[in-house]
């Protein structure tokens, strides 16, 4: 069965990426790394406002303002791949978004973005995990 088209592809987004059969790609420190230098680049370059994220092991959630959120999920996926140069497949086809309409499904997905590491058990405090836009401390370049 085929995706339902979307309704939306401008606006604020709640969105997730999984890595291809789940493959736990992120938790080695340089890949993740990866992830985070190419969001950032596509933010610079325009194709959204980044709020919030979090690079998980297998999968990244972004919380977006777009233009076009297809084209900013390819160039996020597309980017990633072309610049990891792996000889698998990286991600799941597809993505999932939730277009967010208001400040409090704003705030409730931030802060999802922010405690998934605390609920995956990977840190106690969101602050603590750094391949999330919650952590404080310094990410080092890879």
């Amino acid at each position: 069965m085929s995706r339902p088209r979307r309704r939306a592809t401008s606006g604020t987004f709640l969105t997730t990426a999984v890595t291809y059969d789940r493959r736990r790609i992120f938790r080695v420190d340089a890949t993740a790394k990866l992830v985070l230098k190419t969001l950032q680049f596509y933010r610079r370059e325009g194709f959204y406002k980044l709020h919030a994220f979090v690079v998980m092991p297998d999968h990244i959630h972004l919380l977006i303002t777009t233009k076009n959120l297809p084209e900013a999920m390819k160039r996020v996926r597309g980017g990633f791949s072309h610049d990891h140069a792996s000889n698998f497949e990286v991600w799941q086809p597809g993505y999932d978004d939730r277009q967010i309409f208001n400040e409090t499904e704003y705030h409730n997905a931030r802060e999802y973005i922010h405690q998934n590491p605390v609920r995956a058990g990977l840190v106690a405090k969101a602050e603590d995990y750094p391949y999330s836009s919650a952590f404080r401390g310094e990410i080092l370049a890879a």
